[in-house]
């Protein structure tokens, strides 16, 4: 019988995540987005029972905070304990959000789970009916910051060991949408004699190769509207002839941003009845963040007078009542500025123009260095608030 091995691939479990940003939802509501991470981690640990897999590969950040929670602790040593009764080895490494020596306080795991112990890559041998079939190398943060390009520290050891697995807890070099921690080449990861890169840190999934794999797998439950989508691990299948890989949702409320178009609705009842059929589902839990799009005055005239928030809060309260609801948490206008500036208003022209060059970070300077205002603001989406108030100034001047 060919030599064969299979594992999850899962990074960015971020357990106990503190949502900011969605405190002001019911808290019917909140109370299952703060469960979220661990149901998402509940849902991995059934993948890996039903898929009966040899192993389980945490690639970082398994916590959301240094000073990790007890709570989360106690989950994750409960959810390892529970991959032990089916005989699953856990590997796992600590990155930037859970670094070693932010955790004053660790808990010991069962002796299936093995923790790469510092910054040096070390590697841990599975074997299974005493046979060796794998080695399986990472490293762990020991500090929030690391730099250095660790990528070129990895060697394959010991050759006659059939299948050589890398976690790698970093980002590509020169990636500036995010903190460039353990930066790495691609081209310093395909060049090495492994056949799998079990990555993580970043949230978005992507399979950066394919010969030999480097995998993100992304988080395995949403957070913001950033991270919208399905999310959750990789099902990994390794023969002497290759890798098979299947992606397995593992999230238990899914993050949605929709655009639906309102240009044909006249009335608030129109409205009502076109988001109630766009955003229609039963499949699962959902956060949705609406644009709502339109080429006329009505749906901004509906914002500036309330009806539509109302509207928007009715919606919710029929939905909440479903065990798989779909909550509003966000909706916003978005006009198409063209059919108000064709009415040829030189000074609409004009302040159009101006507003375009403006810059958010200089016209709100004064906010966004406010000590206690930037708790609030770190995420502030400047080219979304400059349309907004360009569109509601120049409705502003045209109504009426």
């Amino acid at each position: 019988m060919a030599t064969s091995i299979s594992f999850i691939h899962a990074a960015d479990l971020h357990l106990d995540s503190p949502f900011k940003g969605l405190a002001h939802i019911p808290d019917y509501i909140f109370s299952d987005v703060r469960a979220s991470t661990f149901k998402a981690l509940d849902n991995l640990v059934l993948a890996a029972i039903n898929k009966k897999v040899d192993f389980v590969l945490l690639a970082g950040d398994l916590f959301d905070n240094e000073h990790q929670s007890l709570k989360a602790q106690v989950y994750l040593r409960t959810a390892f304990e529970r991959l032990k009764a089916h005989q699953i080895k856990v590997y796992l490494s600590y990155g930037n959000h859970d670094h070693m020596n932010g955790n004053v306080h660790p808990i010991t795991y069962p002796d299936n789970v093995h923790i790469f112990p510092n910054e040096h890559i070390t590697s841990f041998v599975f074997e299974k009916n005493d046979e060796k079939l794998a080695s399986i190398y990472g490293f762990s943060y020991e500090e929030r910051s690391l730099m250095k390009n660790k990528a070129i520290e990895y060697e394959v050891r010991d050759e006659a060991i059939p299948f050589h697995i890398a976690l790698l807890h970093g980002s590509v070099h020169g990636n500036a949408e995010h903190d460039p921690y353990a930066p790495f080449y691609l081209q310093d990861l395909k060049k090495k004699a492994f056949d799998y890169w079990a990555l993580g840190h970043i949230h978005k999934r992507e399979i950066l190769a394919e010969s030999p794999p480097v995998v993100y797998p992304g988080n395995v439950q949403g957070r913001h509207r950033n991270e919208a989508g399905e999310k959750g691990c990789y099902y990994v299948q390794m023969t002497s002839s290759g890798v098979d890989m299947e992606f397995i949702p593992l999230q238990s409320i899914l993050f949605e941003s929709r655009t639906i178009d309102v240009t044909p609705c006249k009335t608030i009842y129109e409205i009502e009845k076109v988001i109630a059929s766009e955003t229609k589902s039963n499949s699962c839990k959902r956060l949705l963040h609406l644009t709502l799009h339109s080429r006329t005055e009505n749906v901004l005239r509906f914002k500036e007078d309330g009806t539509l928030e109302e509207l928007i809060e009715l919606l919710n309260e029929v939905s909440i009542l479903k065990d798989e609801w779909s909550y509003i948490y966000a909706c916003r206008v978005e006009m198409d500025e063209r059919p108000l500036l064709e009415r040829d208003d030189f000074f609409i022209g004009e302040l159009a123009a101006a507003l375009d060059e403006l810059s958010v970070s200089d016209a709100a300077k004064d906010l966004l260095t406010h000590k206690e205002a930037r708790k609030f603001l770190d995420d502030l989406p400047q080219e979304k608030i400059k349309e907004s108030a360009k569109q509601l100034l120049i409705y502003e001047l045209l109504k009426g």
